[in-house]
């Protein structure tokens, strides 16, 4: 059976990645932290296929890869917490939970039947250009569920099944995962430790008045 064609990081790759989203096809690509597996957001069975090709648990849900902020307010509601911690800290190792914006509707299968959405802009060229191209961008580590994240795209096409193209950015930059803040209630909270230090986060919201719970 032939495996998922391999293309290098670059403007011809980047192209390549994006014409196999548009076609609904799953791919491998470097973030700031891991190798991860996205698809187009309305892709017919896209996400379904992500978890798929992880063996992803269907309770956990996916985050979005965004190209900048202004995807951010297209698909959820940015509070002034949010709005603090996204022009402090993005590009960057943290992702927000917001609500969903009213009208906007994500596969259930995205959030875990949640009404509110993880969101990042990551500090990548890569995913950041191909959500630019085709939307917010669901993806989550490549490899499968429970196991270490995958380094490098050899092994990406050698232990995954499912994929249409992996774009090879050399080895994974590696380090913590990010940051996860909740920012749907009335005080923000922290969910994950991650790359940004919760001090940091802290600080930056007690100095616009906002208590970090």
């Amino acid at each position: 059976m032939t495996g998922p064609r391999t293309v290098l990081d670059d403007d011809p790759g980047r192209t390549a990645a994006i014409e196999a989203l548009r076609k609904g096809g799953i791919v491998a690509l470097p973030t700031d932290t891991v190798y991860g597996l996205g698809c187009e957001l309305n892709a017919p069975r896209g996400i379904e296929r992500l978890f798929e090709a992880k063996a992803r648990p269907p309770e956990k849900a996916i985050m979005l890869l965004l190209a900048d902020e202004t995807q951010a307010d297209e698909i959820g509601v940015m509070n002034g917490a949010a709005r603090v911690l996204a022009d402090a800290f993005w590009p960057g190792g943290l992702s927000l939970v917001v609500p969903q914006r009213e009208g906007v509707e994500l596969p259930a299968i995205l959030t875990a039947g949640a009404r509110t959405i993880g969101l990042r802009v990551p500090d990548h060229a890569c995913p950041r250009a191909l959500a630019g191209a085709v939307g917010p961008l669901p993806v989550t580590s490549a490899n499968r569920s429970g196991e270490a994240e995958l380094q490098t795209a050899a092994e990406i096409a050698e232990r995954l099944v499912g994929l249409d193209l992996i774009v090879d950015g050399g080895p994974a930059r590696g380090g913590p995962p990010s940051t996860v803040v909740d920012c749907t209630g009335d005080q923000p909270k922290v969910l994950r430790a991650g790359s940004i230090d919760e001090t940091a986060i802290r600080n930056v919201l007690e100095a616009v008045g906002i208590a970090l719970a």
